[in-house]
């Protein structure tokens, strides 16, 4: 099966490492990086492009791109979307109902999404979903086992309106515990901030699917403390409380965990040794690709093309 991977050539997260894996396993893959304005234009770029000589043709490009440029995207045959942001589609904000408004003129088109509750809902809208997590650099993010002199921390970003909640939440905890919040640049200062934390604070208040700094810091040897997002999506990802992570859903189940966890510093070891196992056999960006590159593979939906009035109509066959 020959495939096209098109990704984004300026994204903050580092992804290399899960392209390679989703090529590698693909077998007969080429990856091309778009800038900014190529995935702009993409009705332009694929001039470029002999389409017919690919199996799939596999996006994962800005969102807010594509939506402008839906009546070209449905004529891109064998059609594959990967998508970390669709857990948007319901939460409010700017992007709430915007991805099922979108999915819904493509629905020939396989979705590989990241939460596996949003998978379900899609599914349930009549999306060809797929549900791959998210995961961690395997090759970047280790346990270095260095001593640790941070018990409470969050690396990451406050900022963006999207992250109001998540900042309410850490400003809260920090007035009543030594918490400390923080960012640094990405790579090697990254990775070894999370080896000095020895429980890392996941804060996604609300978004229904776990971010990837979760799976980072546990990658790393943190105890992950983070807020519960449902017990659908911790079975599918193999999240026990208290075995392999800590959950809450309130400032007070936290804190209140937390003292269990000082009392009995064993158990902190203990948790967050059975997080990294989990993570370093699960959620690898290495293991992740294998995933992808399945649901990239499996049939898709056939589409019918049929012409009205000299214009391209398209259906679902059957």
């Amino acid at each position: 099966m020959k495939s096209l991977l098109l990704v984004q050539k300026e994204q903050r997260v580092i992804l290399d490492r899960f392209y390679d894996a989703i090529c590698r396993h693909l077998g007969d893959c080429e990856l091309h990086w778009l800038t900014s304005p190529e995935q702009a234009n993409l009705k332009q770029y694929f001039h470029r492009i002999d389409v017919d000589s690919f199996d799939r043709i596999i996006c994962f490009l800005r969102f807010k791109k594509e939506i402008k440029q839906v009546r070209f995207i449905r004529s891109i045959p064998n059609l594959v979307i990967l998508e970390h942001d669709a857990y948007q589609n319901y939460i409010p904000g700017k992007y709430q109902g915007k991805f099922s408004k979108h999915y819904r003129k493509l629905p020939w088109a396989r979705v590989v999404c990241s939460g596996y509750e949003v998978s379900e809902k899609l599914c349930a809208e009549g999306v060809d979903a797929a549900f791959v997590p998210k995961g961690y650099d395997q090759a970047l993010l280790a346990n270095r086992g260095v001593g640790r002199d941070i018990e409470l921390g969050f690396l990451g970003s406050l900022g963006h309106e999207m992250y109001s909640q998540r900042r309410t939440l850490l400003e809260t905890l920090a007035e009543q515990e030594n918490l400390v919040v923080t960012r640094t640049q990405s790579g090697e200062e990254y990775v070894a901030m999370l080896n000095r934390i020895r429980i890392f604070v996941g804060a996604d208040v609300g978004f229904g699917e776990y971010m990837i700094k979760n799976f980072e810091a546990m990658a790393c040897g943190c105890l992950l403390l983070t807020w519960n997002q449902g017990d659908r999506e911790n079975e599918a990802l193999g999240f026990r409380d208290m075995e392999n992570v800590v959950l809450y859903k309130a400032i007070d189940e936290l804190r209140e965990k937390l003292s269990l966890l000082r009392e009995n510093p064993a158990k902190i070891e203990q948790i967050a040794a059975a997080g990294q196992q989990l993570v370093e056999g699960e959620y690898s960006w290495e293991v992740l690709g294998r995933r992808v590159a399945e649901a990239i593979q499996r049939p898709l939906r056939k589409k019918r093309v049929t012409r009205y009035l000299g214009f391209e109509r398209y259906s679902l066959d059957g």
